[in-house]
């Protein structure tokens, strides 16, 4: 039979055993340690915190939406000019079952959704539409913005992303300081070298877009030269730069979700664009972006 020092020994052993278990789960499980090496604490304090993981409520009751020419509807009804009704996040239109009425219904969608977006819009304004979307106290804010920051005269002159992400860190503060408990739901920025290769296929769009659409990748748009060909990847390049900043400063917001480059990914064909500029979504194409929110902002777990 063990004598009394190594019985000792042994319960010493266990319970410092005992104490790195509940060191190396303490943060989820909130155990403690007894002087006899057993744990404490009841089946509640063992359970995660509600507040550690984030919150998302899959039906909000109000929208407010942010972002740049897309989100106003530029050119899907008219050559050259807004039309918010077919707004993916905040539209009207029965034709696009917009987002908001998706959720609150077309009544809902007119009594309790807002479209703060701004046509031509960069990163560097969305603080300003984010205090203004933060005034309406909104269950749900829709973002989509960086477009315009690629999208220059030239590649030299977009957005560099370390601006785009101090603006974005920016945008989230302003709200949060008047809605705290607001969610957001932030698209990526679409694939503008998809958007290029689907409308050079239009001659009138081509036309549309020497009066100076997203010159950055638009301009001489049938030249497949070396240059030419430099200049579009570099705009690729920086809207998969935004992209990543836009996923990596919501993920530090438990009250923000990405749409996992969703918007990005979307293969978008001519069907989807505008029939005056081929480049901004049309009808059909803000309802597929509605879907895509839609989708996203009702699921449990947020896109992978």
């Amino acid at each position: 039979m063990p004598d009394r020092s190594v019985r000792h020994r042994s319960r010493t052993a266990l319970a410092g055993l005992a104490a790195l278990a509940c060191l190396g789960s303490a943060a989820l499980a909130g155990c403690g340690s007894g002087a006899d090496g057993t744990t404490k604490g009841s089946a509640a304090e063992r359970r995660p915190s509600p507040a550690a993981g984030p919150v998302w409520d899959p039906r909000p009751k109000s929208i407010a939406a942010v972002g740049d020419s897309i989100t106003r509807g530029f050119d899907a009804c008219s050559v050259l000019a807004d039309c918010p009704e077919v707004s993916w996040s905040t539209g009207t239109d029965s034709s696009v079952r917009s987002l908001a009425v998706r959720l609150l219904g077309a009544s809902g969608a007119v009594d309790h959704s807002w479209n703060h977006a701004v046509t031509g819009a960069r990163m560097a304004q969305l603080p300003e539409q984010m205090a203004l979307a933060a005034d309406e106290d909104p269950d749900l804010v829709t973002v989509m913005i960086g477009a315009n920051d690629a999208c220059r005269d030239s590649a030299r002159s977009m957005t560099p992303v370390a601006d785009f992400r101090r603006s974005f860190e920016t945008s989230l503060r302003k709200l949060r300081a008047g809605a705290p408990k607001a969610q957001v739901y932030v698209s990526s920025v679409p694939d503008l070298k998809r958007l290029w290769s689907q409308g050079r296929a239009n001659p009138l769009g081509k036309q549309i877009w020497k009066l100076g659409i997203c010159k950055s990748m638009l301009s001489d748009a049938d030249d497949m030269g070396a240059a030419a060909v430099a200049r579009r990847t570099a705009v690729q390049e920086r809207v998969v730069a935004y992209n990543e900043v836009l996923r990596e400063v919501c993920a530090k917001d438990r009250r923000c979700r990405y749409d996992g480059g969703a918007v990005f990914d979307y293969r978008f064909t001519g069907k989807q664009l505008s029939q005056w500029d081929w480049f901004h979504p049309g009808r059909n194409g803000q309802a597929r972006l509605a879907e895509i929110a839609y989708r996203n902002v009702t699921s449990v777990r947020p896109p992978a």
